[in-house]
């Protein structure tokens, strides 16, 4: 089967944890040996978020005050580059010698009239308490707002309209090579009056709804969302919580998820099911083989559920 695996930034760097080179590095190692395994049976695309990681940039960025802080679209390639180069040395390190791992900086091309410019939405970055988001906030004119029990900086989130560079990703696969691509949701850019100029923008695009457009337009059998918990649940936090097993997307209408988590992981899963008629699954990074063989974790498809 050809795949999508989208891994979580907050499952890279696990809640808690601090935004260090090495807590990422050894979150990665853990990872790679299992992405390692399926590679071996399938076709494999890996993307991957990058809330803590380009959130972390910009504080250091803006530590710098000789020069104008740069945007976030540049941020954002940083973070691919980054975090790609880890991801594509550790899956070097467990797969067949010779079996080739390649990385691709890419651009997602956004509306500018996209509403989401004027309402930052998106958490990047780490969790502060109340009184420290707040001094946060007003010393960098940042936007912040609750985060589970904290607070993150928000930034607009445009949605992604079209995955430029396909044709590479189709090209690589076909030699048998495992690609990263589309990290932290891509590189934001937006076409010019002209129709052709593309430029960057101050955003981040939801990674999980850029996997979904890529597995989309790359034919992919399954959609793999891979997250720090193992499965949907409705009602989640409180004593009535139940996971979901098997739901069409007609079945989640009327459920409400949180924005800045589950709810454009649901939104991509949804999206994907009803665009190409495969499916799509969330669970934990720790369990994408047994989502695969059906498992672990809730499964997304237009046939009919077990659960909901």
């Amino acid at each position: 089967m050809k795949l999508v695996i989208a891994l979580g930034g907050n499952a890279l760097l696990r809640r808690g944890q601090s935004l260090s080179a090495q807590h990422l590095l050894e979150n990665i190692q853990g990872v790679a040996a299992q992405l390692a395994r399926v590679a071996l049976h399938h076709e494999l695309v890996v993307t991957h978020g990058n809330g803590p990681q380009i959130g972390l940039l910009a504080l250091q960025n803006s530590a710098y005050a000789a020069v104008a802080p740069y945007p976030l679209d540049v941020l954002g390639a940083q973070t691919e580059g980054m975090i790609g180069y880890l991801l594509e040395q550790e899956l070097a390190n467990h797969l067949p010698p010779g079996r080739s791992v390649a990385t691709l900086l890419t651009r997602v091309e956004v509306d500018p009239a996209d509403p989401a410019f004027g309402q930052p939405t998106k958490p990047i970055g780490p969790v502060y308490t109340q009184e420290e988001a707040e001094r946060i906030a007003q010393a960098m004119h940042w936007h912040v707002a609750p985060d589970g029990a904290g607070f993150r900086r928000v930034v607009a989130s445009p949605l992604p309209t079209r995955v430029l560079g396909v044709d590479p990703v189709r090209w690589l696969l076909q030699h048998e090579a495992v690609v990263i691509a589309a990290g932290g949701g891509g590189i934001p850019v937006v076409r010019a009056a002209d129709g052709r100029t593309l430029q960057g923008v101050d955003a981040v695009i939801d990674k999980d709804l850029s996997s979904a457009l890529l597995a989309q337009e790359l034919g992919a059998d399954r959609l793999v969302i891979a997250t720090d918990v193992d499965a949907v649940y409705l009602d989640w936090g409180t004593a009535s919580q139940r996971a979901l097993g098997k739901v069409t997307p007609k079945e989640l209408l009327g459920h409400s998820f949180p924005g800045g988590s589950m709810g454009p992981k649901v939104q991509a899963a949804t999206g994907f099911v009803q665009k190409t008629g495969k499916k799509a699954l969330i669970g934990s990074l720790a369990g994408i083989e047994e989502m695969l063989a059906g498992r672990a974790g809730t499964e997304f498809s237009p046939q009919g559920s077990t659960a909901a």
